[in-house]
């Protein structure tokens, strides 16, 4: 018989740290957006129309470009970007093994090649050093990850494509808001695709966003967002459209509806509000964990402005008798959500069998993954919400201490 003393773990028929279950992210959804849908759905234009042209250009003004472009996904607009440049056959694109799959399978879909490099050990985007060393004269493109809000080292890594010739696209899947030193994530690259994915700092339920200060290009990805149709061909059933079109190029299907792009103009009048509470409960998750030695902390170099999507945490496994996976299972007993951002993409076994990489091949990538937990992390959070994990990582901790 298992005795409930203080400090048992729930998997070993302790209490658990909270009675309910605390996801891991979670939208927020306010009355503005609620609103603004309601109105869009009784405007009688829900596709793509003038709320999604207005997402877009109130995202570039946030993002400090001049162009912005709405679209359904943060992959439709990293494959656009790609297209837009020209990618394709015989090119090399360089990016980081330690991101999300799209990074890679849009490159792929442009037919140009996936070269993978590894990330710097503090913010886990994308060494500047890895990939001057990875450059070749097929090189076409570098792409580039802010992980977990985190700004990358943009800066340097625009100033190497523009001595060597190259291309920018910035994966700012997870960086609306953020910045480096004042200037903002979407100021920097040729083109920076956001996403607006349900767990994103924004959201449009799904969605994303490119933005550049490239008028070509900006015309070239509108294009090519909705099947190669000429320039503004989404007009065509307003009052002052035609209903004439013609296809210039064989384009894609990456429009965003008016119908999410109401959500997402609802969620950018309490961005700031959002923003300034991510980081109050970063804040607090810092201090807290401050006393866990089995835990390390995100840091914040200087001069970055974070934007806090994520809040994921290393596990210092030479301290604990558990591995990450245990650690993870303790938490969910615990009724606290986590997750794991990212498996390299060279350990997915489609990359595995296509790509020329190993286990081995990218140290610091592959030794973060080892001990990488997510904590939750959303503006519905509670103080109270963040100690309940803070105690159920240090209960979990004390009782693994080696």
């Amino acid at each position: 018989m298992k005795l409930n003393t203080p400090g048992t773990l729930a998997s070993d028929g302790g209490t658990p740290v909270r009675s309910t279950f605390l996801p891991l992210a979670l939208p927020s959804i306010g009355e503005s957006e609620k609103r603004r849908v309601i109105e869009t759905l009784e405007s009688g234009w829900i596709t793509t129309g003038p709320r999604s042209h207005e997402l877009a250009t109130r995202v570039a003004e946030l993002a400090g470009a001049r162009h912005g472009l709405a679209v359904n996904s943060a992959t439709g607009a990293l494959h656009l970007a790609l297209a837009a440049l020209g990618a394709g056959a015989g090119d090399e694109v360089i990016t980081s093994t330690y991101t999300f799959a799209a990074c890679v399978n849009v490159i792929e879909h442009v037919g140009a090649t996936p070269v993978l490099v590894d990330v710097e050990a503090d913010t886990l985007s994308l060494d500047p050093q890895a990939v001057e060393a990875a450059i070749t004269p097929r090189t076409r493109v570098i792409l580039p990850v802010d992980y977990a809000g985190h700004p990358c080292a943009i800066e340097e890594i625009v100033a190497l494509a523009r001595s060597r010739g190259l291309r920018v696209v910035e994966d700012a899947a997870h960086a609306l808001g953020a910045a480096w030193r004042g200037r903002p994530i979407g100021s920097f690259a040729d083109i920076t695709a956001f996403s607006f994915y349900a767990t994103k700092n924004l959201t449009t339920g799904e969605g994303g966003a490119a933005v550049t200060d490239d008028e070509a290009l900006a015309e070239r990805m509108q294009v090519l967002s909705l099947h190669g149709m000429n320039r503004d061909a989404w007009k065509r059933y307003a009052d002052t459209g035609s209903w004439y079109y013609e296809v210039v190029a064989p384009g894609f299907k990456y429009n965003l509806s008016d119908v999410l792009a109401a959500i997402g103009l609802g969620q950018l009048e309490r961005f700031t509000e959002m923003q300034r509470r991510r980081s109050a409960l970063a804040v607090r998750y810092h201090a807290a964990l401050a006393e866990v030695p089995e835990v390390r902390r995100p840091i914040t170099r200087e001069g970055a402005t974070h934007a806090w999507h994520l809040y994921p945490v290393a596990l210092q496994l030479e301290r604990l008798s558990c591995d990450r996976a245990r650690f993870a299972r303790e938490l969910r007993a615990e009724n606290i959500g986590s997750s794991v951002h990212f498996i390299p993409i060279h350990f997915h076994p489609h990359f595995r069998d296509t790509l020329p990489y190993r286990a081995g091949a990218f140290p610091v990538a592959e030794e973060a993954y080892r001990r990488a937990l997510t904590l939750p992390l959303y503006p519905a959070m509670t103080d109270r919400d963040v100690d309940d994990v803070v105690a159920a990582v240090r209960k979990i901790a004390r009782h693994f201490r080696a």
